[in-house]
């Protein structure tokens, strides 16, 4: 495989050094090198379209795309014009588009793209005119004494003509130039021009949306941009994390949730702004300054504050029926030259408001309050000031509290009746905690500023901000101060309250959301328990213990109810007995429901009495959280139908340790129960978070779509409930799925859905040997296997071909890709053909002990990056790519994370006593500590003081420092309070 001449490198280094993003750089100093990146990365018609006053420039590069027509060829210029299956996967790097796709798929779908994406907007028409008056000076009367300007729209003009021309194409970005560093090793732009992090956004505002976003997450502002152009593009979280690595940073997929998430907020709040100038304007309200202060809004806060006097139905502000009295131009002459006022020539017997002198000097302090209380440099002010003083929150018991609220609520909340903290240093559970006791109004919370910060900010407001352009006489200066002192009290506090409760309760949220998507990750990737017949138990009372056997692969083989405590224990036991003997089941699943203490204690004591001889029976506890949602709904009558809900239960119950991930899918993540207020936060939020975490875990476990559910196929990276429903009914009508491509002629899965969910997608080449093969030749190994490695990306997608190329490139692809049961995405199946060739590798020997070997020796002599470089390709790929190929078949991640805890005995609440070491589960994780099965009915609490670094296991790959429900931990027991049952437990190890 020839790599690219050294011309061609020249002037790919070249392009690398300039901007990330090319619409945003400047025009006069880089269009010869825009005209040659233009000509590297775009298609030959796109180049002869968009470039026409340079096209003698481009006489070089355009043989390019010539020599791409031969598919065994690749020259100076084809490598780069080669182009993978989606538009969008390009962004920022140019390793990323040598390393995957050489096909001509690709190819016509990128054109076809590029052309829709050509047309003008009638939206970026309106942008431009919002920008245009955005960027006008306000002049002096208007009252903006400062020389903002915005952020963006100085650049808009040149951003906006750039994009036009094509910048919306992702093969129309200089590369960012690669340098090894230390905490990049995948290499980051070395230096940026000015703007060169710029993101055109739908809407404008006067901030750059990289800039803010950078300030909120902490993260690079290169990364940033690279992360709203892949979200942008469609991009799911999955696929960013596993195949766009070096475009992220190696950022891990909570982190890449966050910045979605305060992205979105952005966007929301950018959205607001603009229907809020809308309606401001017809109502013909709008001044340039106020348009300026909504387009500086970042939050819905500030958003709130600047646009509450003008919100239709409102009688007015105070400063509003001021200025209704013509007393705006008094305030401002106060300002800019207050020896020529004359507040007495403002005098008007007859109007209500203008009576009297009090009446006017009145109005004045209202209007100048309110201009104090909107100036963005005030209010920067005192949030500094904010940040560096002593501000607390305080919770009291509230004074009707007792006659509506019950006493037993009341005492829930007893840490928090006399409560006080630094909002700096508060805890995100007592936030939480003190909203929910102040919803159910049992407390009341106030925020409390220190009287001196109202001292000093006066201060600074007479000396620099707001200090009169003259000499201004004793009583306007005291009108001055009482408009300070009521800005101040009347205004400013109120708001800051609002935003700093505001601030916390949004953090607490999004950090008691986090746990609980870390605590679902770790549920959803329990260890499975293949190859057992089990035993699921619902335990009850009344209406008995349900029982459901199920078979090694999850089919329901028997179903009984038996009544253990009705006094017909003993007679019910011969019965299960006999179940478990006929069926040869040693396992018994037991939910944690109601009388799961006395089905528990149950079985313990036939355990330890041998009644269950010669099988050695073990039983273990698992949450049945959402098992009676789910056996009433649409989802289970479809699975077992004729079967009653209350059987279903059991047969959940059991399924959870078969297969966790496959049957708690099928589960509302918020009914799992591994929460923590989850109640209290916002619904939105939480359930976007917990579909994401869900999406996440199912797509890095991999699905065989072969025998697949379709309630699991849905979670898979790029489908959803349509797109998994045809994949399902072609596979009823087709049989089953030969290779990947064939997922193209599924209905609805489009070239973005196919890219998105085929690197997540497993084909079981095992299952399609014994399948297919009566109908299909397929050899374990020999030339032909990497003639389907390759060919199998050469199919043509365009729908509109003729019917007997379709007809060609079907029977091409009817052969199987051994490279289809691994982690290897399709556009990185040439990579992966010419890695084996390197290593002297066959696709026989995948997951195989020599396949390793290969692989290490090859690494050894070069190293993974040096390896990647040779290929054209990223370490990142390549790691994906030996990772691939060295997992064994139907290799699962999941067996390195903890399996349920099987036991034999139970150990009561009575027999334990302080300085105990026992073993236990971990049942669901807080913000304030780590609850944890014991086996004594009543899970003990580990606070998170001590859950320290030193304790946890240094041999496991840990996703965090805290625990996550299923792990196994060592604990000993600090204190038992038994009328209360609590249990205080101190970590001792993890198992």
């Amino acid at each position: 495989m020839s790599t690219l001449p050294r011309r061609a490198k020249i002037q790919a280094q070249t392009v690398k050094s300039q901007d990330e993003f090319s619409y945003f750089s400047e025009p006069s100093s880089a269009s010869e090198e825009d005209d040659e990146e233009d000509s590297i990365w775009e298609p030959q018609k796109k180049v002869s379209r968009s470039r026409k006053p340079s096209a003698p420039k481009e006489s070089k590069p355009k043989r390019g795309p010539r020599v791409k027509k031969s598919p065994r060829q690749r020259g100076a210029g084809s490598e780069p014009v080669a182009v993978k299956e989606e538009p969008d996967t390009s962004v920022a790097i140019a390793d990323v588009d040598l390393e995957e796709n050489k096909n001509k798929a690709g190819t016509a779908q990128t054109l076809k793209t590029a052309r829709a994406k050509r047309k003008p907007s009638a939206q970026r028409t309106k942008k431009l005119k919002v920008d245009e008056e955005a960027s006008r000076a306000c002049p002096t009367e208007g009252g903006c004494s400062n020389t903002e300007t915005p952020s963006t729209s100085s650049a808009c003009e040149g951003g906006c003509k750039r994009e036009n021309d094509g910048a919306d194409f992702p093969l129309n970005e200089p590369a960012l130039k690669r340098v090894k560093t230390e905490a990049c090793p995948e290499g980051q732009p070395a230096k940026f021009a000015a703007g060169a992090n710029s993101i055109k956004e739908e809407v404008e505002m006067n901030w750059d949306i990289v800039q803010v976003l950078c300030e909120r997450t902490n993260i690079e502002p290169w990364v940033c941009a690279n992360i709203i152009r892949l979200f942008n593009d469609d991009n799911t979280i999955p696929f960013i994390v596993r195949y766009r690595k070096e475009l992220i940073n190696n950022l891990d997929a909570d982190s890449l949730r966050e910045i979605r998430q305060a992205l979105e907020e952005l966007r929301a709040v950018a959205k607001k702004v603009h229907s809020t100038i809308q309606k401001i304007k017809k109502e013909e309200k709008m001044s340039e300054c106020l348009l300026k202060a909504l387009l500086n809004c970042k939050t819905f806060e500030e958003l709130e504050h600047v646009s509450a006097p003008y919100k239709t139905g409102n009688k007015g502000t105070k400063a509003q029926r001021a200025k209704q009295l013509g007393l705006e131009g008094a305030a401002w002459t106060l300002l800019e030259n207050p020896g020529r006022l004359n507040l007495l020539s403002y005098i008007k017997p007859d109007v209500t408001g203008l009576a009297e002198l009090q009446d006017i000097e009145m109005g004045v302090q209202h209007i100048l309050a309110d201009m104090i209380a909107k100036d963005k440099d005030t209010l920067d002010f005192i949030r500094d000031l904010c940040q560096r003083r002593y501000i607390c929150i305080q919770s009291s018991l509230a004074k009707v509290s007792s006659k509506k609220v019950n006493e037993k609520d009341v005492g829930k909340f007893q840490l928090y009746q006399n409560f006080s903290c630094n909002i700096r240093d508060i805890q995100h559970h007592q936030i939480l905690a003190i909203n929910r006791g102040e919803n159910l109004k049992i407390l009341t919370v106030k925020i409390n500023i220190p009287d001196g910060m109202r001292n000093e900010f006066c201060r600074w407001c007479i000396q620099h901000r707001w200090r009169p352009r003259g000499f201004a006489r004793p009583e306007l200066m005291k009108i001055l101060h009482n408009s300070l002192d009521d800005s101040f009290k009347r205004l400013i506090v109120p708001l800051l309250c609002r935003e700093f409760r505001a601030k916390l309760t949004s953090d607490a949220e999004k950090e008691s959301v986090m746990m609980f998507g870390k605590n679902l990750r770790q549920l959803l990737l329990t260890s499975p328990v293949p190859g057992r017949t089990l035993m699921g138990v619902d335990p009850g009372y009344k209406h008995g213990c349900k029982l459901a056997i199920i078979s090694p692969t999850s089919q329901i083989l028997h179903t009984d109810v038996v009544y253990l405590h009705c006094g017909q224990g003993f007679r019910e036991a011969e019965k299960i007995k006999r179940l478990l003997l006929d069926f040869n089941c040693s396992t018994v699943v037991i939910g944690n429901g109601t009388a799961c203490r006395e089905t528990e204690a149950y079985f313990a004591d036939l355990i330890m009495k041998n009644y269950f001889a010669p099988l050695d029976v073990v039983y273990c506890i698992v949450s049945e959280a959402g098992a009676s949602i789910y056996s009433v709904s649409p989802e289970a009558n479809k699975e077992m139908p004729g079967l009653d809900p209350n059987l279903r239960s059991a047969v959940s119950i059991a399924r959870r340790v078969q297969d966790p991930l496959a049957e708690l899918v099928k589960i509302e993540p918020k009914h799992i129960g591994v929460g923590m207020y989850q109640h209290d936060v916002s619904q939105t939020l939480l359930k976007a978070t917990l579909d994401s975490v869900v999406e996440e875990c199912v797509s890095f476990v991999g699905v065989d779509v072969n025998i697949c559910s379709e309630v699991l196929l849905r979670h898979i990276a790029g489908l959803n409930a349509n797109r998994a429903k045809s994949i399902i009914e072609w596979r009823e009508k087709n049989g089953p799925f030969i290779n990947r491509e064939q997922l193209k002629e599924v209905k609805g899965l489009g070239p973005k859905s196919f890219q998105q969910c085929a690197g997540f997608i497993r084909i079981n080449q095992a299952y399609i040997r014994t399948c297919c093969s009566s109908s299909q030749q397929t050899g374990s190994s020999g030339p032909s296997q990497g003639v389907a490695a390759t060919s199998a990306g050469a199919k043509v997608t365009d729908e509109k071909q003729g019917k007997k190329k379709s007809k060609a490139a079907a029977s091409v692809e009817l052969k199987p890709n051994p490279l289809d049961q691994t982690c290897i995405h399709p556009e990185s199946y040439d990579i992966a053909t010419r890695f084996l060739s390197l290593i002297g590798g066959t696709l026989s020997e995948i997951g195989k002990p020599e396949m390793q070997q290969k692989i290490n020796l090859a690494l050894q002599k070069e190293g993974i990056e040096q390896t990647a470089d040779k290929l054209q390709t990223t370490a990142s790929t390549l790691q994906v790519i030996i990772d691939g190929l060295s997992q064994p078949e139907s290799f699962d991640f999941r067996t390195d994370f903890d399996k349920p805890d099987f036991k034999r005995s139970i150990v009561c609440l009575e027999d334990l006593q302080v300085g105990t070491v026992l073993t236990g589960k971990v049942e669901n994780a807080t913000l304030f500590g780590v609850f944890v099965d014991i086996g004594v009915g009543k899970s003990g609490l580990i606070p998170i003081r001590n859950i320290t670094e030193a304790k946890l296991s240094k041999t496991k790959k840990r996703r965090s420092l805290g625990l996550g429900p299923g792990e196994r931990v060592e604990v000993q027991v600090l204190n038992i309070d038994i009328p209360r049952s609590r249990i205080s437990l101190d970590l001792v190890r993890v198992l």
